[in-house]
C-alpha cells in the first residue's frame, strides 16, 4: 500500500513523533523513510531583492540541516527500514509538496504544533498547507 513515506522535520518534539509512527507504519508495509528537512530561506518567500540582507554562508544552512536530521533520530531505532535522510533550502510547504511529486511518495506524514485553522493561517502552518494542497494521503501526528 504504502512503498515511500516521507517525514518532514523540524527536530520538534511533534516531528519526532511523526517519524516514529512512520517508522512503525514502514515495518508493517515494508516501505522506505524519507526524512526531510527544509531549510527556511528569506528568498523563498519574499524575493531575492527584498532578502539580499538575509545571507547565510551554504556550509552554515548544510551543519544546521545536518544538526536537525540527527536530533530527528536521536534514540530512534531505524534498524530495519530503509531510511533516506535528505536537506533541501526554500519554503518548506513547497519543498515538501514539491518532494512528494518528485518522488513519487505515498504518503506524508508529519507533526503538527497544533496552531489550528485561523492561528495556522496566520502564522503560516506548514502541515496546513500540506495538508491542503498534497496528491498523496498526509497524516498530521500531535
Amino acid at each position: 500500500m504504502f512503498k515511500k513515506i516521507l517525514v518532514p522535520t523540524d527536530a520538534s518534539e511533534y516531528s519526532r513523533r511523526a517519524l516514529k509512527t512512520a517508522l512503525e507504519l514502514a515495518r508493517t508495509f515494508h516501505a522506505e523513510v524519507e526524512l526531510l528537512f527544509v531549510t527556511y530561506i528569506p528568498e523563498a518567500y519574499w524575493g531575492y531583492a527584498a532578502a539580499s540582507s538575509f545571507v547565510v554562508p551554504p556550509e552554515q544552512i548544510e551543519q544546521g540541516g545536518e544538526l536537525a536530521l540527527e536530533a530527528s533520530l536521536e534514540g530512534m531505532d531505524v534498524t530495519d527500514v530503509p531510511l533516506k535522510k535528505k536537506k533541501m533550502q526554500g519554503h518548506p510547504a513547497s519543498m515538501i509538496l514539491e518532494e512528494t511529486v518528485k518522488e513519487n511518495i505515498d504518503l506524508v506524514i508529519m507533526g503538527s504544533h497544533g496552531y489550528g485553522p485561523i492561528a495556522g493561517s496566520v502564522l503560516g502552518s506548514v502541515s496546513q498547507r500540506v495538508l491542503q494542497r498534497a496528491e498523496c494521503p498526509v497524516l498530521i501526528v500531535k
